[in-house]
């Protein structure tokens, strides 16, 4: 019973890889056609209600409007850079709608310098080019999101949109920049130098694909465990009675 069960959850973990890497190479195909597209305005992306991930994650877009700087937030960021923090700043759109912007990233050295308002620059008008994002609820694995303590392991912008008291929010936010381009500072930033942050254009869109090994490991798994059977059934078989 102990092998059936083994080869059974076996197959159904390789059956999950094949799974997950159709899924990877449907994200990737998007990301990669989308990556190409000129901007398009934000209000032409259509009623944030349907706003989805498989329709519009990813999607070069531009607009305009008024940073909320002093209700800026940080939330953790693991880069090629190293550990750090996402700038994440409200911008209200001409309607009196918000949404949140990810500015860019900053080191972890430098979090005192962007959780003071009195660093922060002045409320400024901004046009805004970049990546349209998901909402990450809940946190990162293993660590949930504490509003309270302004303790931010995801961009979740619905809860950081009630924490700043923002209404009507978009339910996804923007990574300013696009990828590769160079780091510079919106208007209105003040920095030292560019390598102040935050460093924009950092979103990535290249995905781990590994899923094919992964199936392959599973189910060879699978086979071994059956031919560990046959071989027991085999002996029993040939025993003399």
């Amino acid at each position: 019973m102990a092998g059936v069960a083994l080869f059974i959850g076996f197959v159904a973990l390789g059956t999950w890889q094949v799974q997950r890497r159709a899924w990877k190479l449907a994200l990737i195909e998007r990301v990669e056609q989308r990556l190409h597209l000129a901007p398009v305005p934000l209000a032409d992306v259509g009623p944030w209600t349907a706003v989805n991930a498989a329709r519009h994650e990813y999607l070069p877009v531009r607009t305009n409007g008024r940073l909320i700087t002093d209700k800026t937030l940080l939330a953790q960021a693991a880069t090629e850079l190293g550990a750090g923090f996402w700038v994440m700043t409200p911008l209200r759109l001409p309607d009196g709608s918000h949404v949140w912007i990810n500015r860019g990233f900053v080191a972890a050295s430098a979090r005192k310098d962007w959780v003071t308002p009195q660093t922060s620059a002045a409320n400024v008008d901004v046009t805004i080019t970049g990546l349209l994002r998901m909402s990450e609820p809940e946190g990162g694995f293993l660590r949930h999101n504490d509003a309270q303590a302004q303790r931010w392991h995801s961009r979740d912008v619905q809860a950081m949109s009630e924490t700043q008291g923002l209404a009507p929010a978009a339910p996804f936010f923007i990574d300013a920049g696009l990828p590769g381009q160079h780091s510079t500072p919106l208007a209105g930033e003040v920095r030292a130098s560019a390598a102040d942050g935050p460093r924009p254009g950092m979103t990535v869109v290249r995905f781990h694909n590994s899923h094919a090994v992964y199936a392959l490991t599973w189910y060879g798994l699978a086979l071994m465990v059956a031919g560990a059977a046959w071989v027991v059934v085999r002996s029993e078989r040939r025993r003399p009675g």
